[in-house]
């Protein structure tokens, strides 16, 4: 069934992580692009990584939308996003120079906070401060922007263009963090003077973005928001402190963009089939043997944005359950299956023990978490390369019975599976 099914018709849908980020929803946005009208990012920064494959072009994205591949759609970076502008538009060129034309077609938000060069000079301090107990934040500015905004100091994107008010903001900010952080170094004089020529630079790109999305949900056009950062690093419900700033789940599709929960129809989660993670904080069912190497070499887990080797498990179904409350998936997307095509035995995590007690659900206390045994159910591997396939009917046997076990377990059926890095290595299940 199509995002754009009858039965959801001028309704929003909605890709998000399921687990820690880097579960491939770049891809699946691709694809689903290709039949939608408006693709929106709703939260986040350029902290996020969405890797595309297409016809053997590997496109990065960070803060821009990945339906920018579609040529046929808009863009539109969101009022949840906070926006560092020498990224956005670094990130522009280097999408116009593999050949992807923009123009008229990528918009922000006059509401977006923006990021400066001190927020991600103050994430370095604020890192350094915390030591060994450091969050490994990808010291993009995001955590201090955000704080900036939490606290009522922040500048949008619309103070621009009333530069006399976003000088005056710009200089009490600034000195705010000389107070707390001492006199660091920053060229006050000559950030003003980029910020006054990035704003003409901006203003072709500057909308209305509530009233933009809601004209374009009256005129019955298909609009697919795109989740950055993922469940378990949500500021609210995920493994705080050890997440990112922003709300991640779908109450951030509403608080990002201005949109009611009642044009919200499809809320499709990107799960892999194994489980990663980037930077500290708790990991109930990390390998730190040779599987977990092994799942790294195979997988290639290695950060788009940071580059870091990235923390590898077996897949959590305690950390899918747990998202699934809270974010109400209608389907799933199952990513990098094919990685698993290597392992003769596959294990999953359906519960924890805890002081005794078997847990089902994810813990808030990180405390307990440590303490955590995990229970595991092992389901025999396909030994098969699963690469080729192309419908569910093709995967081996032991492949099916294992996303049944996840389908079955979640209560959540499985839409789409990956198999590869392209475009077209993706399954579809009617």
């Amino acid at each position: 069934m199509s995002p754009s099914a009858e039965n959801n018709a001028n309704k929003v849908s909605v890709v998000l992580g399921t687990q820690w980020g880097d579960e491939g929803k770049g891809k699946l946005v691709d694809i689903l692009a290709q039949d939608i009208d408006v693709c929106v990012r709703c939260q986040g920064g350029n902290n996020a990584g969405h890797t595309i494959v297409v016809s053997g072009v590997k496109y990065a994205f960070h803060m821009l939308p990945s339906g920018l591949v579609n040529m046929a759609c808009i863009s539109v970076v969101g009022s949840g996003v906070v926006v560092h502008l020498p990224s956005f538009f670094e990130e522009l060129e280097d999408l116009q120079k593999q050949g992807l034309d923009c123009d008229n077609r990528l918009f922000i938000s006059d509401r977006c906070h923006l990021v400066f060069d001190f927020h991600q000079i103050v994430d370095g301090m604020k890192e350094g401060e915390l030591g060994r107990g450091s969050i490994g934040t990808t010291k993009k500015g995001i955590g201090p922007a955000y704080s900036s905004k939490a606290s009522r100091s922040g500048i949008r994107v619309h103070h621009l263009y009333h530069f006399d008010e976003f000088e005056k903001r710009f200089r009490s900010i600034v000195a705010a963090r000389y107070r707390r952080y001492g006199n660091f170094e920053y060229d006050v004089e000559a950030e003003l003077s980029r910020y006054r020529q990035l704003a003409e630079r901006l203003r072709p790109f500057v909308i209305d973005s509530v009233e933009f999305l809601h004209t374009k949900l009256r005129e019955g056009k298909r609009i697919l928001v795109e989740g950055a950062n993922a469940l378990m690093l949500d500021i609210d419900f995920g493994t705080y402190p050890f997440v990112t700033s922003s709300n991640t789940g779908v109450g951030g599709v509403c608080t990002g963009l201005g949109i009611p929960p009642n044009k919200i129809g499809n809320v499709i989660g990107v799960a892999k089939a194994y489980t990663t993670r980037v930077g500290g904080g708790p990991f109930p069912s990390e390998l730190t043997d040779e599987v977990g190497q092994k799942l790294r070499d195979v997988g290639a887990e290695y950060g788009v944005t940071t580059g870091r080797p990235r923390r590898c498990g077996w897949l959590d179904l305690v950390v899918l359950r747990y998202s699934t409350m809270i974010n109400g998936y209608t389907s799933l997307n199952l990513t990098k299956l094919d990685v698993l095509d290597v392992f003769d035995e596959i294990k999953v995590a359906v519960s924890y023990t805890i002081n005794g007690k078997e847990v089902t659900s994810f813990p808030a206390d990180l405390d307990d978490l440590a303490t955590a045994k995990v229970n595991y159910v092992t389901l025999p591997g396909w030994k098969q390369n699963i690469s080729k396939c192309r419908s569910f009917e093709e995967l081996p046997e032991n492949c099916q019975k294992y996303v049944r076990f996840i389908e079955k377990d979640v209560g959540v059926p499985v839409q789409w599976i990956g198999v590869g890095a392209g475009r077209e290595d993706m399954i579809a299940i009617n």
